[in-house]
């Protein structure tokens, strides 16, 4: 028996927690329920999007770490980026938090500008 939190618990836990916040959060994607991976889309007011995935660290933890950023010169391409890791792995949940310093509910400082 694995000491992981089932995925579906942590997206719902994720999704309250920003709505007591006064944000808003949302299933974008609908993963494996237990050990689906987890891509959190952090935005503000709609802006400035950030997609955030936990990677391996050196001491075998895993750690959050921003995968991507929407880029105003490229549209469409967060978008593609979304549906390229979706397709690669079928049980990935994507889910999308509008909050403002939304970093703090994945348990990373806030960032700058």
């Amino acid at each position: 028996m694995s000491d992981r939190l089932a995925t579906h618990i942590e997206v719902s836990g994720l999704l309250r927690a920003v709505n007591t916040a006064g944000g808003f959060g949302m299933v974008v994607a609908r993963g494996e329920a237990e050990t689906g991976a987890l891509l959190v889309v952090l935005t503000e007011r709609g802006a400035g999007a950030r997609a955030y995935e936990r990677m391996p660290s050196p001491d075998g933890a895993r750690v959050w770490h921003c995968a991507r950023r929407d880029d105003a010169d490229a549209p469409g391409a967060f978008a593609e980026y979304l549906d390229r890791r979706r397709a690669h792995d079928s049980d990935l949940w994507i889910i999308e938090l509008d909050v403002a310093q939304g970093e703090r509910f994945i348990g990373l400082p806030p960032t700058p500008g």
